[in-house]
Order: C-alpha cells, then sequence, then structure tokens
C-alpha cells in the first residue's frame, strides 16, 4: 500500500529527511524492460488543492535541480531552484495553485535511484539500477498524482530536461493536462548534447574513485570526475556574451598570469568552484542516467518519425518558450515543436525571449518570460474555470 515517509540524503545538511511518498507493489514496467515494483519518490508542494482537485501544476526541474522548486532548500542551504517564479504571488502563484515538483526518478534528492538501496542485495543500486528513460520519469509523476488523489493537472510546465517531461506527458497522459509550458527544451536530444554528455560520463568513469559504479560499497566518491562534468556542463548554459560581462578576461586575486596552472583568471575559478559544490549535492551515478535520459529523448521516433503524428488529437493548451542566445536547446528546435503543435491543429502559443543570458535564462529574472506565463496561466484558468 502507499505510504508517506521520511528518507535521509547526504549533502550540506545530511541530517535532514526528505518528504518521501513510497508506493510498495507498484510494478512500474521501464521502457528498457525491466520492472521496479517498490519505488520511493520524493516531493514538495506549495500552496493548497482546492475542493475540486483543479489546480494543481506539476513544476518539473532539470537534470541537476531537484524538488525544492521554491521556498528554502534544505540541503543546500539557499533558495529553491525557481524561487523567481513559484510562490506567493508570483507567476505559479501559491496563493491560487497546488504545486507539485518530485524529484525525478534515478535522481538522488530521495527518489529511486542508483545510489539507493537495492532490496535484492541490501546495497546501493549503482550501475545494476536499470536505464530509464524522460517516458519513465513521467510514469513515476503520475504514480505520486495518483497516489496524492489528483486525477489531472491544470497545468505542467518545465525548462530545459523539465521542459522534455511537459512535451512527454502531453504525449502520454493528454487526458490529465490542461495545459503544457516547454522552455528551453525540445522534441529530442541532438548529437551535440548528446556528445556533451558523454564528455560528462566519461570524466566520471574515469575517475579511479568511481570503481565500476560501486564506490558507495568502498565509502568513495569520484569527486574529481563528477566536478569536470559540471565544469563542462555549465559552460553550455552560459551564452558567450554572458560569460564576458560575468568575467572577460579578468585575473582571479592576483594583479599578473602565474605562467602556471592555477585559476589565473576568473572564469576557472568560477567553474572550478560549481564543480566542487556540485560533488557535495548530486550523486555521480544518477548524473550518469539522467543524461542518458535526455539522451534517448526523441518524441517522433516513436510516432513513425513524424513529430506532428504525437499531438493528434491533443486538448491541451501549450505553450512554447525559447530564447535569443540559448545554443544548447536553439529556438530552431522549439519552433519545430511549434510546427509539429500547428500541423497537429493545436493550442499553442509561442514566444522567443531577446536575452543575452543563454540557456539558464529560464531561471532567472527574465521580465518577458515572466509576463508571458503569467498571461498564459491566467488564460488557461479562465478557460478552467478557476477564476482570479
Amino acid at each position: 500500500m502507499p505510504a508517506t515517509s521520511d528518507r535521509k540524503t547526504p549533502g550540506a545538511n545530511p541530517g535532514y529527511r526528505h518528504r518521501c511518498a513510497r508506493l510498495d507493489g507498484v510494478g512500474l514496467t521501464l521502457d528498457c524492460g525491466a520492472v521496479l515494483d517498490d519505488v520511493t519518490i520524493a516531493y514538495e508542494t506549495y500552496g493548497r488543492l482546492n475542493e475540486a482537485r483543479s489546480n494543481a501544476i506539476l513544476v518539473c526541474h532539470a537534470l541537476t535541480g531537484d524538488q525544492y522548486a521554491s521556498g528554502f532548500n534544505p540541503v543546500t542551504g539557499r533558495a529553491g531552484w525557481w524561487s523567481t517564479m513559484v510562490g506567493p504571488g508570483k507567476v505559479i502563484d501559491t496563493d491560487r495553485y497546488f504545486v507539485i515538483c518530485q524529484n525525478v526518478l534515478g535522481g538522488c534528492m530521495g527518489t529511486t535511484g542508483p545510489k539507493e538501496i537495492n532490496p535484492a542485495t541490501g546495497k546501493p543500486y549503482g550501475l545494476d539500477f536499470p536505464v530509464i528513460t524522460i517516458a519513465d520519469m513521467v510514469r513515476a509523476q503520475a504514480l505520486l498524482l495518483d497516489h496524492l488523489g489528483i486525477g489531472d493537472l491544470f497545468c505542467v510546465i518545465g525548462g530545459s530536461m523539465g521542459g522534455m517531461q511537459v512535451l512527454q506527458w502531453a504525449i502520454s497522459y493528454p487526458e490529465r493536462v490542461f495545459s503544457a509550458v516547454s522552455i528551453a527544451a525540445a522534441a529530442r536530444h541532438s548529437a551535440q548534447n548528446i556528445a556533451f554528455h558523454e564528455v560528462g560520463r566519461q570524466a566520471i568513469m574515469a575517475d579511479p574513485q568511481w570503481m565500476k559504479g560501486r564506490y558507495l560499497d568502498h565509502g568513495k566518491v569520484p569527486r574529481a570526475g563528477l566536478a569536470v562534468a559540471r565544469m563542462a556542463a555549465h559552460i553550455t548554459y552560459m551564452s558567450e556574451a554572458a560569460l564576458h560581462r560575468k568575467f572577460g578576461r579578468a585575473l582571479q586575486d592576483r594583479e599578473r598570469i602565474s605562467y602556471g596552472f592555477d585559476a589565473d583568471f576568473q572564469v576557472e575559478s568560477y567553474l572550478r568552484y560549481q564543480g566542487s559544490n556540485f560533488v557535495e549535492r548530486f550523486d555521480a551515478n544518477s548524473y550518469l542516467y539522467v543524461t542518458r535520459a535526455m539522451d534517448y529523448f526523441d518524441i517522433a521516433a516513436a510516432h513513425d518519425g513524424v513529430l506532428a503524428n504525437a499531438f493528434i488529437g491533443t486538448r491541451t493548451r501549450f505553450c512554447i518558450l525559447s530564447f535569443s542566445s540559448d545554443w544548447l536547446f536553439p529556438t530552431a528546435e522549439s519552433r519545430e515543436v511549434v510546427h509539429a503543435l500547428n500541423a497537429a491543429a493545436a493550442n499553442v502559443s509561442f514566444l522567443e525571449v531577446e536575452t543575452d543570458k543563454g540557456h539558464d535564462a529560464f531561471l532567472l529574472d527574465e521580465p518577458e518570460m515572466f509576463e508571458t506565463l503569467s498571461g498564459f496561466l491566467d488564460g488557461s484558468a479562465y478557460q478552467r474555470g478557476l477564476g482570479s
């Protein structure tokens, strides 16, 4: 029977227990053919579910995100990753909506994943954990909604990998999604993005402390490899203009170059900080699994190679957003989704936000994005009969 429990996690505050739903005997069948009989899902909620259970919004997090979309993150000791967007009186207004955010399947913040205990061995899964897909993540999210007694969603929203989940939700459970907002995402992962992920995975697996994925059994962490993976990925989240504006060629705590391999430049120091900080809150094997899930994402592949076929007959209202300086998920990929939705006669709005902040703009203070999303949610709420 489903139950609510708490689960510890390593990190800045290792004593904290995540809010978890333990779903025993669910028999979650994955795309790879494996079945997870028991699944634990870590999640957070914000606001109140109305009497009609019609005001629920599911927020889907990106690759290195977690369930702490708003408020205070007890693991990092910082504000939630989307506190600019989610909260009382904000775009996703928690005085109006009931917001749910869960740690994805394969994650490392309390949801079943490679660092959790394999009931068959009594040890962490490691690489014995089955390979997962974005569709598998969405199936697990649907299980959580069932557990919470929520039949359908007013909106599902997310950026980057979260935007992929949004599109998958609209395809897998169209009857459960009234509106969908996909930001800085795509219908499939590009060869370039797969290549960047492979660099990160190889950095982790080349670390002697990785120990073929069994590092937790030996009390080890492949810190160097995971840090390098994060450094390489973080570069892709920013535009050249943003990097130049933030750092340029400024030196770090020195007046002249050292003619050595210490962090001479501020940008080097920044990336090293990002890498070392990431190691404290993320599991290396989870990084392998979640990046692989993104690589396998290709909506059209399951619909005779025709993206529009995935959306035929949909009644979901869509909003697709991209950013002009995002070279990780460029606007052309968002337009491909919009064209497919148009071909399927779907209700879709689209905006390319002009900004030089790069891919990570979806996490930042972007007034044009806020204004557009506020208008879309207000209009959808009116159509849903939620009132003001």
